[in-house]
């Protein structure tokens, strides 16, 4: 997967880039991102993090569970911003230090975003077009935290490591909904699971 000059418009590149400066800044004082990675940010996080946007509905309103330092979640606000998509994305992060990160991104970069610093499951419920997460928890605790914030029509992106298959299979003893696995574009062994119809069983 590509996301140059020649892939994006020319704000949207140096946003991207923007961000990843105040990620690489910031890391060492609160560990956005494991250090082993800053030297392969791009790859290993910003384009990670796009592909999560490539195979999203168009969305009014984008729900990112455990932020972070904003991946998915911020990334696909840019990408979204470049491609006029009137989406209102919700960031939760439950740390403090991590939520003030977020905002200063979005004020930064000239982000519409809405950064919540609590937990999930604290937030009161309102439906999303879309829910994303990554590294977040296992896939059956995480379609716990993800089902009071899922409309009826809505789905879920997930990048998901080489536990994905065994995850599915424990998420299923507990939950119903319809999968469909999306290789990834940046790492072989992962995959990015799209899921609808979530339900409890």
């Amino acid at each position: 997967m590509k996301l140059g000059e020649n892939d994006v418009s020319r704000e949207t590149f140096e946003r991207l880039r923007h961000y990843a400066a105040l990620l690489e800044k910031w890391t060492p004082r609160i560990n956005l991102i494991a250090r082993s990675t800053v030297s392969d940010l791009w790859q290993r996080h910003i384009l990670d993090s796009a592909q999560v946007f490539n195979h999203a509905p168009d969305a009014q309103s984008w729900v990112d569970l455990g932020s972070g330092g904003g991946l998915p979640g911020v990334v696909c606000a840019i990408l979204a911003r470049d491609n006029r998509q009137a989406t209102k994305f919700t960031l939760i992060e439950s740390d403090q230090r991590k939520a003030t990160f977020l905002r200063t991104v979005s004020r930064e970069l000239g982000l519409d975003l809405t950064v919540l610093a609590e937990r999930a499951e604290s937030v009161g419920d309102f439906k999303a077009d879309v829910l994303s997460a990554r590294a977040l928890a296992p896939l059956p605790k995480l379609l716990g935290l993800a089902h009071p914030f899922v409309g009826e029509d809505g789905c879920c992106l997930f990048l998901k490591g080489t536990g994905h298959e065994a995850e599915l299979q424990d998420a299923l003893a507990v939950w119903r909904f319809e999968v469909e696995k999306i290789p990834s574009t940046t790492n072989r062994e992962s995959m990015l699971l799209k899921i609808r119809g979530l339900s409890s069983g």
